[in-house]
């Protein structure tokens, strides 16, 4: 089973420009282009905002948790198969199938449990997959809803998402990631399932101590 990480998509975060016509006075009501006075813009780095924003950590650490809990069940299955083909070894070494019927039913239901066991490992990993998925919906969900209010008094033309290459050069001085998850921690309110996994974390990692 592949061990599935709450990783946002860096999708761009666009918002509307100003519209660049305008209508004047006319019999035809013509258009005519108005020359730009300037583009304000600013970016947000993805990377910085997954590793301080709360939402992140937080589901980054139910994830893994879901997952490390699949993978022991998956283990666990999988050793029991283990012992049962052993021992079916051993019986059929030994003579201890009395008929070919018997011999068959057993092979047949050790290979009915290796089926199921590849269904179960199938099916964690969707399921993981899908809640990844939605995850990262939430998460895109939770950022646009911020900026458009942010923007209700910063009035950016646009705001990009950088991530890795994907912008080459930008001025740091157009860099507004930590407002952005400054305010974003403000907005974010853990819900119980999260709460319980991070308090068990933190109960785990004082016991070690």
């Amino acid at each position: 089973m592949k061990k599935i990480l709450f990783i946002a998509i860096g999708a761009m975060f666009a918002l509307t420009a100003c519209n660049n016509q305008k209508e004047v006075d006319g019999a035809d009501e013509a258009t005519v282009e108005v020359e730009p006075t300037g583009l304000k813009i600013a970016y947000v780095e993805v990377d910085s905002l997954m590793s301080q924003y709360q939402f992140c950590k937080d589901y980054n650490l139910l994830l893994n948790k879901k997952g490390e809990n699949a993978a022991n069940t998956l283990a666990q299955k999988q050793r029991q198969l283990q012992q049962h083909a052993n021992a079916l070894q051993k019986k059929y070494e030994s003579n201890g199938f009395t008929t070919r019927d018997e011999l068959e039913r057993a092979q047949n239901q050790l290979a009915k449990e290796q089926q199921d066991l590849a269904e179960l490992d199938q099916r964690l990993t969707n399921e993981l997959a899908i809640e990844n998925a939605k995850l990262n919906e939430e998460l895109r969900d939770s950022i646009q809803a911020f900026l458009k209010v942010y923007n209700k008094t910063k009035k950016y033309d646009y705001i990009f998402s950088r991530q890795g290459d994907n912008i080459l050069l930008a001025n740091k001085q157009f860099d507004i990631t930590d407002e952005v998850v400054a305010g974003l921690n403000k907005r974010y309110k853990a819900k119980p399932e999260v709460k319980g996994t991070a308090d068990s974390k933190k109960d785990n990692k004082e016991a070690e101590e």
